[in-house]
């Protein structure tokens, strides 16, 4: 079994240390670029404020969209996707509760 090493991810110019099996490094990484994207876009309008908001936001619509999909013409049909996507979500999660306690101090 993979031990999990550190690795880095930026999300809205601030450095994140998330705990990742070595061959989910990948995605990861793509995972948090999409979250970064995510979060500035929904910034950017101006109507969410505070970095708590905006990752509550983003993290909502990420959320439909993989709802969405589940529902929609390509259903996750298979244990694999579904150990990703909750790996995901798990490393989600870790940086969102990391993000409140930047936000808290």
């Amino acid at each position: 079994m993979n031990r999990p090493n550190t690795v880095s991810v930026d999300i809205l110019d601030k450095e994140y240390q998330v705990a990742c099996p070595p061959d989910e490094e990948q995605a990861l990484a793509s995972a948090a670029r999409y979250l970064d994207q995510h979060m500035r876009d929904i910034r950017s309008t101006g109507k969410v404020i505070g970095l708590e908001r905006v990752a509550i936001m983003a993290a909502l619509n990420i959320s439909h969209e993989l709802l969405a999909l589940k529902g929609g013409d390509n259903p996750i049909e298979t244990n694999e996707d579904q150990q990703r996507l909750s790996a995901l979500n798990s490393q989600l999660d870790e940086v969102l509760y990391k993000l409140r306690q930047l936000e808290i101090n």
